[in-house]
């Protein structure tokens, strides 16, 4: 039982099933021990919260305080707010201001990691090194620097001065667009929504929103679309090019998924966030004999490292390191009693972790000075120094695990899986060393044996049952012969169904299939956290400089989805997406009201004028049609459509994955 008895846990008016909260057996196992235990957790306080109904819609303005101003959202005209700003001036703010947060979240995250880098080459930090040298020559290039003849620090100092533009610009263009296709990026000029710098974007949106400023919700979109590409094509960039440089490139490594992977007899420590650097510190401290030791003589066998969410994704490409779970299950997975400390730092961390440890006697544990969290211990992380830091969570988790008091209760759920794929590996992969390139993909694309390739990234949300949205969708994907590139919370809960392996070529359609078993690689590709989405823009620019298949992003016969998304960062995300030429659809709904001026301008006039669109469905099968269609439609504009001449197999008639 939990430790402390002060605790009130929220009470739940109606108790659902588990299985109907989430198709993750492990997680539901621990939200009936969670209930039994008197805590209460995310999955059923998403139950019990009714979102506002006019809030969900975009209905409703809070930004000055002349209100907050509230229109009806079945009769969207009918009035207007108390400064005359209308329903679409309404919805462009709103959506503006959570585009420009994620923007800032991304960007933040990426800067950060700039520094990293800048301290490295400067001599500041001793404990991490440039590891990729073939990828910094390969970006220092891809932005203009010459790279011949030169040691590494003096490229890697051209490349910190080149990409340090993707934040302090006020004019010019982000250095990472020109790895854009040139007609997307001549289209992104002619709009006007070439990014400057992160900072000079995110602070003209937030001011055009402010009371009396812009108030033409077409030229609030042209900023939304504007700063969404200083994302994509900036910070995020920025932190998965540097990250691999600093860190290794992924490649592909199998790997163990779900709660399964504690261990009872060792000292757990779970990192869970999106910072790199600090996930990297603490692997190479469990490694450390004195601590390993110290564990030992506490009656541990060992020290396990695990990860979860984003951080957990990238070190689980990089390394292998097991991960125990996606955003959904992050307080299930202490309910097990066997975590003995979880160490966090930003972004999808929830504040109910506090309470949920406080139960069950773990250290929750934040690093990071932009998040803190009341309740928790902070041991701030520094570069320069990790191990301040990490020598104190180790001790922290050890001592906790000589006097644990909480029973402990695994699940004993374990996927095996293969993630890692780099578009460096993937380029590899289809083409060997010295042939490396996307030409195989599009001619498979063109002969039709592949349909196309969906993006398929994103959150959980406890308004629907956790990963059930993910994984029905890319059956029916896949099924169908699309190839899915997956990243962050969407790639785990597709772990756990068991789909990112070669095995899983069995549930693809004929064509898709036989390209798997030829290759030897899974249908659903794993590419890391959800700041690595850049990976599926570098992606679908190669598909376009490899030829057949149009001269822009917006002529691929490809798709993305955020089925479960939850998150201001997934709107940025998304919105970046589209603003590339990508189809982009999002499942449980979405923040604009049907029939309003600015939902068409997102869902129908952005592809009339050469981007993507916007598509919403509530049903997951019904997002997978609708992103076939639009690849469908794309295959006729190109001309490729007739070569599919194939019947698909009735799923009853394939085998299910052993």
């Amino acid at each position: 039982m939990p430790s402390d008895k002060s605790i009130k846990p929220i009470k739940i008016q109606k108790q659902i099933p588990s299985s109907e909260r989430t198709l993750c057996e492990a997680t539901a196992q621990m939200l009936d021990k969670a209930r039994r235990d008197g805590v209460s957790l995310a999955l059923d306080r998403g139950t019990e919260m009714k979102p506002c109904p006019i809030g969900v819609e975009s209905a409703c303005c809070k930004h000055c305080y002349m209100g907050p101003c509230r229109l009806n959202p079945r009769d969207p005209y009918k009035k207007v707010g108390v400064c005359g700003a209308t329903i679409d001036t309404i919805q462009a703010r709103n959506f503006a201001r959570n585009v420009a947060t994620g923007t800032a979240s991304h960007s933040d995250h990426g800067m950060h990691i700039l520094k990293l880098f800048k301290d490295i080459i400067d001599g500041h930090v001793k404990d991490f090194t440039i590891k990729d040298t073939i990828k910094l020559e390969r970006v220092a290039k891809s932005v203009g620097i010459d790279v011949e003849g030169k040691e590494v620090y003096a490229v890697a100092k051209e490349l910190y001065v080149e990409l340090e533009k993707t934040f302090s610009n006020v004019e010019g263009e982000m250095p990472f667009t020109r790895r854009a296709p040139k007609a997307t990026l001549e289209q992104w000029r002619k709009g006007g929504i070439v990014p400057r710098g992160a900072m000079r974007e995110v602070m003209e949106l937030m001011s055009r929103t402010h009371i009396g400023c812009d108030q033409d919700y077409k030229n609030l979109t042209k900023q939304i679309s504007r700063t969404a590409l200083a994302d994509g094509w900036g910070g995020s960039m920025v932190a998965t090019e540097l990250s691999d440089i600093m860190f290794g490139t992924p490649s592909p490594t199998a790997a163990d998924v779900n709660m399964g992977v504690l261990k009872e007899d060792h000292v757990n420590i779970i990192v869970h966030g999106h910072e790199p650097a600090m996930f990297e510190g603490i692997l190479a401290a469990v490694s450390d004999p004195f601590y390993i030791e110290e564990a030992k003589t506490k009656g541990a066998a060992g020290i396990n490292l695990v990860g979860m969410c984003c951080s957990g994704a990238e070190m689980m490409s990089r390394h292998g390191i097991p991960h125990a779970g996606n955003f959904s299950s992050t307080e299930a997975v202490i309910v097990t009693g066997a975590v003995d400390a979880m160490v966090v730092d930003i972004q999808c961390i929830k504040q109910g972790l506090a309470s949920v440890a406080k139960c069950y006697d773990t250290h929750l544990i934040t690093t990071n000075p932009r998040c803190h969290i009341e309740g928790a211990t902070h041991i701030e992380f520094e570069e320069r120094d990790p191990k301040t830091c990490t020598d104190q969570i180790l001790t922290k988790a050890i001592t906790r695990f000589g006097s644990r008091s909480m029973p402990v209760e695994i699940p004993k759920q374990i996927q095996k899986g293969v993630h890692g794929f780099s578009h460096e590996y993937i380029e590899y992969m289809l083409g060997g060393t010295f042939r490396g390139s996307y030409s195989p993909l599009n001619e498979n694309i063109i002969n039709g044996r592949i349909r196309g390739v969906a993006g398929v990234v994103g959150c959980t949300n406890p308004k629907v049952k956790q990963d059930s949205f993910h994984v029905a969708l890319v059956r029916e994907l896949i099924r169908n012969d699309v190839l899915v590139l997956q990243t962050g919370c969407s790639q785990i809960a597709l772990a756990k169904a068991g789909f990112l392996t070669p095995e899983a070529a069995v549930l693809a359609g004929p064509g898709l299939a036989e390209v798997c078993e030829t290759v030897g690689m899974p249908p659903v590709l794993g590419l890391g956290s959800c700041v690595d989405n850049t990976r599926i823009l570098i992606a679908a620019s190669a598909m376009v400089e490899a030829g057949g298949l149009g001269k822009s992003i917006a002529d691929l016969p490809v798709a993305g989805c955020a089925p479960e998304w939850m998150s201001e960062k997934a709107l940025a995300i998304g919105q970046y997406f589209v603003s590339s030429g990508v189809y982009t659809v999002f499942g449980i709904g979405f923040p604009s009201i049907k029939g309003t001026k600015f939902h068409d301008l997102l869902f129908n006039g952005l592809e009339e004028q050469g981007y993507g669109k916007w598509g919403t469905a509530a049903d997951p099968i019904e997002l997978a049609r609708m992103m076939i269609a639009h690849i469908d439609k794309k295959r006729k504009e190109l001309g490729i459509d007739k070569t599919r001449e194939r019947t698909l197999f009735d799923m009853s008639n394939r085998r299910e994955i052993a």
